[in-house]
């Protein structure tokens, strides 16, 4: 009995971890975010702008769109630092922190954060 117990359990557990690591082949890809949408969905400006509050925040950084609402409060810095682009294309003001201390540029970790909120890519204008 205590043997088919144990091999059972083994079964289960070795079951468990090839699921886990074979997750990525079957889990759809995480969108995080309010209103998240495909990450190769084009975005207008145009819609961009209709998210310019601090309670629903897009920026445009490099022709990218990205919901920062839930960053926001996380913001090392005052997070008005961030509000005053929301719904902007921001290139420049990310590039140099326009804000701040200008010209200089954010932290290597800043842009690791970036495609956790990214939400599309800005469509062309035209």
């Amino acid at each position: 009995m205590m043997r088919s117990i144990f091999l059972l359990s083994t079964a289960l557990f070795w079951m468990a971890v090839v699921a886990f690591w074979s997750s990525p082949l079957w889990l759809p890809e995480e969108i995080s975010g309010p209103g998240a949408v495909a990450a190769d969905k084009a975005v207008t400006l145009a819609e961009v702008a209709r998210h310019a509050t601090p309670g629903d925040c897009w920026m445009a950084v490099d022709d990218v769109v990205y919901d920062f609402t839930a960053y926001l409060p996380q913001h090392p810095a005052d997070p008005g630092l961030m509000t005053a682009w929301c719904g902007k294309e921001a290139t420049e003001a990310y590039r140099t922190k326009a804000k701040g201390p200008k010209g200089r540029p954010h932290s290597s970790h800043a842009d690791q954060l970036l495609p956790k909120y990214r939400i599309g890519r800005l469509a062309a204008a035209g």
